[in-house]
């Protein structure tokens, strides 16, 4: 792939990059935080509410479900009304049922508000990597999701910095602390899609900050990406749902998004277990994970673009991530379990923006709408069975392991799929070449 190397495209990237990315990361960051959130919360809230594992299980998964049944119909949203507008509904409306789940008194309303939550956030991922898709080249790519994607690990710093602080105001003002937790983190959301509304632009014409010639060289690079790929086999919202790429990404992300997405929501759970330490001890052991989590995206990022090899990196970080369940299932060290929650949360976010940002590259711009949410959605579908089923084998055994072992048989399988994606994607690049 061509890198761009003339100074009005340098300039244009650079311009790009510092103007709409940190914007997107804070958003992301919040997102990502009213997410996952309930994983600090759920220690005290389910001694509070009498919820089970089973109930809390589900309530996590049931996100995911929402998220999932809307990702195309947002998506499409998002085509049709603006990337601004949309991700500014989304963010107001995710940040008031975020800050709403401090009402929540019985399953069914947990249920509720965790699959209304899903709802809302729907096609926010998917609509910034379209968006994308009209800013930045390929070459720039991967340093612009990686620089946004960076709030995911952040968000696990925040999370264990701040929320054993919040859950020691048990009884202040007569809230519960897992009540403040979610009041404190839901209602900035709000605040940040205010933001997005006045200061994100749609498009490079619509800019002031980038003069004619950097306005051009974007539209160039971008018409040549889509020479590149082709036109799209056939037109339509069905015709993408059933390209193999979608499906092959789409089962990769099942896999992925259900097996980490359940350990994060079980860490603070499992690592106590495993310690015996206080929620707020084992905060800052999140803390670190997502400082190391941050600092690999970046690296990952810029070394992906470099050589051009977001697949195959994200190949060699799966494996890793294998290597951590494996540990994490058979240990029973405290400082062992702690070390393998570091690998896991060393990579466990560079592999998505690995393998997202390099969706652009086998699906047409006219495909991506479509193809990113529906591989987001068929993604989001393990996100709400693992934790489920998480729930049911602690439940059933009373540990953990059991559902350790489910992940690692998971990550097993994301992993060889991940190198049948790559040898595929090698097979057809040889086929363009000898064209």
């Amino acid at each position: 792939m061509r890198e761009a190397t003339s100074e009005v495209g340098r300039s244009a990237m650079n311009k790009a990059l510092w103007r709409i990315v940190p914007l997107i990361a804070l958003a992301y960051l919040c997102a990502y935080t009213d997410r996952v959130n309930v994983g600090f919360a759920a220690a005290r809230m389910n001694a509070d509410l009498g919820f089970s594992a089973t109930v809390y299980g589900l309530g996590g998964g049931l996100f995911f479900l929402g998220y999932a049944l809307f990702e195309v119909p947002s998506n499409l949203m998002a085509v049709r009304y603006g990337s601004r507008a949309w991700l500014t509904r989304i963010m107001i409306t995710w940040g008031l049922l975020s800050a709403g789940m401090m009402f929540v008194t019985t399953p069914w309303q947990f249920y509720t508000v965790r699959f209304l939550l899903g709802v809302a956030e729907a096609g926010f991922y998917p609509g910034v990597i379209y968006y994308f898709s009209h800013w930045f080249p390929p070459c720039h790519r991967g340093r612009a999701v990686s620089r946004f994607y960076i709030a995911s690990p952040l968000s696990s710093v925040l999370l264990g910095a701040v929320s054993g602080w919040l859950l020691a105001l048990d009884g202040t003002g007569g809230l519960r602390g897992w009540q403040w937790l979610f009041l404190v983190q839901g209602l900035p959301t709000v605040l940040v899609g205010l933001a997005v509304w006045r200061w994100l632009p749609d498009r490079p014409a619509d800019v002031v900050w980038l003069n004619d010639a950097e306005k051009a060289w974007i539209t160039g690079e971008l018409a040549r990406e889509q020479t590149r790929i082709g036109p799209p086999r056939h037109d339509g919202v069905l015709a993408a749902m059933r390209n193999p790429r979608v499906l092959q990404l789409g089962a990769f992300g099942m896999l992925f998004i259900g097996a980490i997405t359940t350990l994060i929501l079980n860490a603070p759970l499992v690592l106590t277990a495993a310690t015996g330490w206080t929620t707020g001890e084992v905060g800052w052991v999140v803390s670190l994970g997502g400082l190391i989590g941050a600092v690999v995206i970046i690296w990952a990022g810029n070394f992906a673009d470099r050589r051009d090899s977001r697949f195959p990196d994200a190949f060699v970080h799966c494996v890793l991530l294998t290597l951590a369940f494996l540990v994490l299932a058979l240990s029973s060290s405290a400082a062992v379990t702690i070390a393998a929650y570091l690998v896991f949360a060393t990579v466990c976010f560079s592999i998505p923006m690995l393998t997202s940002s390099g969706w652009t590259e086998v699906l047409s711009v006219r495909e991506l709408a479509v193809g990113a949410a529906a591989i987001n959605t068929l993604s989001q579908i393990g996100a709400f069975v693992t934790p489920f089923a998480w729930g049911g084998l602690k439940d059933a055994t009373g540990d953990y392991r059991a559902g350790l072992v489910l992940l690692l048989t998971l990550s097993v399988a994301l992993t060889a799929l991940l190198g049948w994606l790559c040898r595929d994607l090698r097979r057809h690049s040889a086929v363009v070449a000898t064209a």
